[in-house]
């Protein structure tokens, strides 16, 4: 059984493309370039590589900024790509016809692309969150220890 890992439902956005004809070897090429980039630099890169392969990913991650925008109300500034992925979906089987009445087997692969976008901002904001909770705890300790000492 395969089971999902849960994403963080607050700070992660997520495009899902499926039966996108083309080979899942030839999309992993592309993605492995944007992976952990900023959402801007990826449009940069992507509108400037040569590849077939690109626009499909390109509308995916226009996709998953426009979720994250319009459902959790994120800044695309803000954005990286923490996580796509490439995965190998059915192969759509056809016949060539050829002379003779003969026919031969034509083979299209298919891929499925997921594209996770995460907030930054956000993350930012624990950590800074945290290192006051911290700070206020060592304060608090400090005070105790000298009323502690004083008595």
């Amino acid at each position: 059984m395969i089971k999902k890992r849960k994403t963080n439902r607050y700070t992660e956005v997520y495009a899902l493309g499926q039966h996108i004809c083309m080979s899942a070897h030839k999309a992993r090429r592309v993605i492995d370039q944007i992976r952990g980039r900023s959402y801007e630099e990826t449009l940069m890169i992507l509108e400037l590589m040569p590849y077939r392969a690109c626009y499909a990913i390109l509308k995916l991650v226009y996709s998953a900024a426009a979720n994250a925008t319009h459902n959790k109300g994120f800044n695309e500034t803000s954005l990286i790509i923490s996580k796509a992925e490439v995965n190998e979906g059915t192969t759509v089987k056809k016949l060539k016809p050829r002379a003779r009445g003969r026919s031969y087997p034509i083979k299209r692969s298919t891929c499925h692309i997921t594209i996770v976008l995460k907030d930054i901002s956000l993350d930012e904001e624990e950590e800074i969150a945290k290192t006051k909770s911290y700070k206020l705890e060592l304060r608090n300790i400090k005070r105790n220890n000298i009323l502690y000492f004083k008595k």
